[in-house]
């Protein structure tokens, strides 16, 4: 899959001050396999997290790195603010903001993508 994509929008939580366990296990299956093959390709991030999120942004973008993908757009992190176990488990309502930031993100790539600019 990552080789038929021209660019990617990695979008996951944060748990436990690190990226969640499925992209986790994404990048342990996907890495070796694709390394040397989609390098300079464009890529975004949207992490949701409890706190500040920046734990799952630098892990992805070490992979990134290792990859030798292109970040094109600042990352987008939506804090919640959940701290204790109920607010933890409670259903999340995603801000209509963060909503638009990632409609920009994917919108901006992919006319990026059509225009040739990345």
């Amino acid at each position: 899959m990552l080789l038929a994509a021209d660019g990617y929008v990695f979008c996951c939580p944060e748990n436990l001050g690190t990226m969640s366990g499925l992209m986790k296990e994404m990048f342990d299956r996907s890495y070796y396999p694709v390394l040397g093959r989609i390098e300079g390709r464009p890529y975004a991030t949207i992490i949701a997290a409890g706190s500040d999120g920046e734990g799952a942004q630098r892990q992805i973008d070490r992979i990134a790195t290792g990859w030798r993908l292109r970040r094109v757009a600042e990352p987008v992190i939506v804090n919640f603010g959940a701290q204790t176990p109920e607010a933890i488990a409670a259903p999340k309502q995603v801000p209509v903001k963060a909503i638009a930031a990632a409609h920009t993100i994917g919108a901006t790539l992919a006319e990026g993508l059509r225009l040739g600019l990345f």
